[in-house]
């Protein structure tokens, strides 16, 4: 019973707790180009849920035998080729989400939720644990957009998926449908995540650090030890 409780708290700890976008916010750009419709926005969160789950299995399958030296290079490879499946399938099987989601299908190659996860977990981790992990980010992401998309084309279009929706014709606001809307939705969002995270006792607030960052080893480090004592002094000042 403990091991199926750690393996399902694998998976929710990316629904909630550690919800790619409106906890660790991650992948902003699709979440706000792809939210203007539940459709597209289904669309881009399957796409990506299997392309985490399969990067996350391959990489932690090979993490003994791709050389630390050129491990991110290795893992935006395999990405790649993972994300060519996936457009090859969705330009065959549905064509007209393919066509929907446009360049934004194949920049999921550079999805720093993707990439993350490969060098912050696959990479230290076992096959099936890694799955779990892609798996969880993967259904956090588009439960994030999928909530999104739905208050931003009914409120903003008076549909859901396209269908009309007639009661909220007469009150539609049709900037959420812009890219300005967008960013109020997310913003409220985000906002009312870290709400309830506040009086469900949420975890604490983590202090910046360069541990398990993919370009530590070319960023100015400086920069980051400066504003973890922000944070860090942040923190305190809010503690007392």
């Amino acid at each position: 019973m403990k091991l199926k409780n750690s393996k399902l708290l694998i998976v929710l700890k990316g629904l909630i707790l550690e919800n790619p976008v409106l906890v660790l916010v991650l992948g902003t750009c699709p979440t706000l180009a792809q939210t203007g419709s539940v459709i597209s926005a289904l669309g881009m969160g399957i796409a990506a849920t299997l392309v985490l789950v399969c990067s996350n299995m391959a990489i932690s399958a090979l993490r003994k035998v791709i050389p630390d030296t050129v491990r991110i290079p290795c893992y935006i490879v395999v990405i790649a080729g993972f994300v060519s499946v996936v457009q090859m399938l969705m330009h065959a099987y549905l064509p007209d989400i393919y066509d929907m989601m446009g360049v934004y299908l194949a920049l999921i190659v550079v999805n720093c939720i993707i990439l993350g996860r490969a060098e912050m977990y696959a990479r230290k981790n076992t096959v099936l644990d890694s799955a779990l992990d892609g798996l969880g980010m993967g259904l956090g992401f588009l439960l994030a957009l999928l909530i999104m998309a739905t208050i931003r084309e009914v409120f903003g279009n008076a549909s859901f998926a396209g269908i009309s929706l007639k009661f909220f014709e007469p009150y539609k606001i049709a900037i959420l449908t812009q890219a300005p809307g967008g960013f109020l939705v997310f913003g409220l969002m985000i906002a009312a995540m870290n709400k309830i995270m506040e009086k469900q006792g949420g975890v604490k607030r983590k202090s910046f650090s360069c541990e398990g960052c993919p370009t530590a080893a070319t960023c100015n480090k400086r920069n980051c030890s400066e504003m973890s004592e922000i944070a860090d002094l942040s923190q305190e000042k809010e503690e007392a």
